[in-house]
């Protein structure tokens, strides 16, 4: 079942999401496994971040993979979990 996640990444900023984006994608094989779809969005504290996992066994695969790069740039801890919701229907204009 796909789940919709936002996490609010208050003093992050675009510099360091693309560093972690780099480091990311640096990885080897599919980092970004079952992800359907990501979007990141500033506002005046940070930034906010929207995800549609095909389940949270996938989403939980990506944290397991992030996390350590986010300890290791030493990124600000948002100091809540990620908000993570059923989705009832998915699509995209190309689907």
């Amino acid at each position: 079942m796909a789940i919709f996640m936002k996490a609010s990444l208050p003093g992050m900023t675009t510099d360091r999401y693309e560093a972690l984006n780099a480091e990311l994608e640096a990885l080897p094989g599919d980092t970004f496994a079952g992800c359907l779809s990501h979007v990141c969005v500033p506002t005046d504290t940070g930034l906010e971040i929207y995800d549609v996992w095909e389940s949270e066994e996938a989403m939980n695969t990506f944290g397991g993979i992030i996390m350590p790069l986010v300890e290791k740039l030493g990124l600000p801890d948002s100091g809540e979990p990620p908000k993570v919701s059923r989705v009832h229907r998915f699509w995209t204009r190309d689907s």
